[in-house]
């Protein structure tokens, strides 16, 4: 007779079912895993076996093969040691036949029968309850794979727990979700001194979900703006809940099954490869930018991020999803995130025409700002200046308006978008900066002054197919905070201020474009 007990494979955050089936065969005294198993999985058949001797039982004296289906799927991982084990146990008659029906199983063994935690708890409880069975998972995982609502939940702390249960002398109690925390307050704008034209475009990157990029010399307060973000959006809705702590959950950063409502917020130093970017290595775990899925990616001192790092973010800021290629399978993970940039203008910090202190300028300006390349600057919405503070700014009080007042305002506008989302057929996106083709056109319907100074604009500074999408979006999501309906010239002529100035621009080309596309 062969045990079987179903678990999971992962393929980024979708848990695929595998069949787990042990038999007893004849022959030498070897316990063989087949299905392509990795280094881990191999390495079960050694935890088993010391996890059994711990309880006080002995191996079978026959060949164990532990059969994992479909063959053709490749396995990683060390949750699979809880499955092949109750499956031995139910070969070997310690658990009746059926004692497993309706359950899946995940969770990795320590050599005393102990069940450590694993990750990927909560996609895979997701999944048994799609497949109308319950999950048993280590104990600690319990409070996690609870959030997924009516799944059943058993979290054993041993071995023997579960065997206890399962034959009626100490039924377990289903585990209770884990907390939800608030997450930690996000530092106030009132902190920041001057600034005005980036505590504008940072109101307007937040109301739209658009991309910004701050470009100033050291301590101009860039890093100050971007953390002040987070603060200045929505909490999670219950949808994006889910999607992000699945994410986390494959990463294993869900501490207790505690969730928090609060959109993450990654930085990543600039010294991050391709691989921590977007995801990968033996397993392809979640990237920086699938973990800041529905939240903030924060990029400091973007030019000395590796030019092929920064690159493969092009495809994922345009998607909204990472695909991690290997030779005979894809791993998808979700990355709809909102990227806020920084750097210098040059390698010294203050070059740049006018500054007087590079003598490389403008030379150092335009290589250092090169090592970003044009495509991925054509990604980014907002594109702000922001100079040195002043001593007299630094002496005034602090701000009357700080983030409460603005996220106000940002909430205002997103609660005109999804409206207007609301009443449209189909499933259009609620942010502006994800809006495209008829759906975009629709929302973003220009006059006749307004359509002429966008044509303008074009055809003088070169804006790009994508560049003129992204300024309609940037002027929709202007108008909502407005409280607009149409957009107007007014909203497309602030727009066009916050595309890219090329690194090679002279002195002065802000002020000679504005004349050119007539804002003045």
């Amino acid at each position: 007779m062969a045990g079987r007990v179903v678990t999971v494979a992962f393929e980024g955050v979708e848990a695929r079912r595998v069949d787990v089936e042990v038999q007893l065969t004849g022959g030498s005294m070897i316990f063989a895993i087949v299905g392509l198993p990795d280094k881990a999985v191999a390495e079960s058949k050694e935890r088993v076996r010391a996890a059994f001797s711990g309880l006080g039982l002995a191996m079978p004296g026959r060949r164990i093969v532990a059969n994992l289906s479909p063959a053709d799927l490749p396995k990683e991982g060390s949750h699979y040691d809880l499955p092949i084990a109750l499956a031995l146990m139910i070969t070997m008659g310690i658990l009746p036949a059926d004692a497993l029906d309706g359950w899946a199983a995940m969770g990795e063994l320590n050599l005393d029968g102990q069940i450590a935690p694993v990750a990927g708890a909560l996609p895979a409880a997701v999944a048994a309850g799609a497949w109308e069975m319950g999950l048993i998972c280590p104990e600690t995982c319990g409070p996690e794979a609870a959030w997924a609502g009516a799944t059943p939940i058993l979290a054993p702390r041993s071995l023997i727990a579960i065997v206890n249960h399962f034959r009626g002398s100490q039924v377990m109690a289903a585990p209770k979700p884990g907390p939800m925390l608030d997450g930690a307050a996000a530092p106030d704008l009132k902190d920041v001194k001057g600034q005005e034209q980036a505590k504008r475009a940072l109101e307007i990157a937040a109301a739209g979900g658009h991309n910004l990029l701050y470009v100033g010399p050291p301590g101009s307060g860039k890093s100050m703006l971007a953390q002040r973000l987070p603060g200045l959006l929505p909490p999670l809705s219950a949808e994006e809940l889910l999607e992000t702590s699945m994410v986390h959950s494959m990463a294993g950063l869900i501490a207790k099954g505690a969730l928090t409502r609060a959109r993450p917020f990654r930085s990543p130093h600039h010294s991050a490869s391709m691989a921590a970017l977007t995801g990968g290595g033996v397993r392809a775990k979640p990237g920086e930018v699938s973990l800041a899925h529905n939240g903030v990616l924060f990029l400091d001192e973007l030019p000395e991020f590796s030019p092929q790092a920064l690159d493969s973010l092009r495809q994922p800021l345009e998607s909204g999803e990472v695909v991690v290629a290997r030779a005979n399978y894809h791993i998808r993970y979700p990355a709809k995130v909102q990227l806020v940039a920084a750097q210098n203008p040059c390698r010294c910090g203050v070059g740049g025409p006018g500054r007087g202190r590079c003598g490389k300028a403008p030379r150092c300006q335009i290589s250092y700002q090169s090592r970003v390349s044009g495509p991925l600057l054509d990604r980014i919405d907002l594109t702000v200046d922001v100079p040195p503070v002043t001593a007299a700014d630094l002496a005034l009080p602090p701000p009357t308006e700080g983030t409460a007042e603005v996220a106000t305002r940002v909430a205002a506008a997103r609660d005109i978008a999804a409206t207007r989302a609301a009443k449209a057929s189909g499933e259009p996106p609620t942010l502006n900066a994800r809006a495209e083709g008829r759906w975009l056109e629709a929302i973003a319907t220009l006059d006749e002054e307004g359509r002429s100074l966008l044509s303008r604009a074009a055809e003088a500074s070169g804006l790009s197919a994508r560049g003129w999408t992204r300024t309609l979006r940037l002027a929709r999501t202007i108008a909502d905070l407005e409280g607009s309906g149409p957009v107007r010239r007014v909203h497309v002529a602030e727009a066009l201020i916050y595309r890219r100035i090329p690194p090679v621009a002279p002195a002065g080309f802000g002020e000679a474009r504005s004349s050119a596309y007539g804002l003045r």
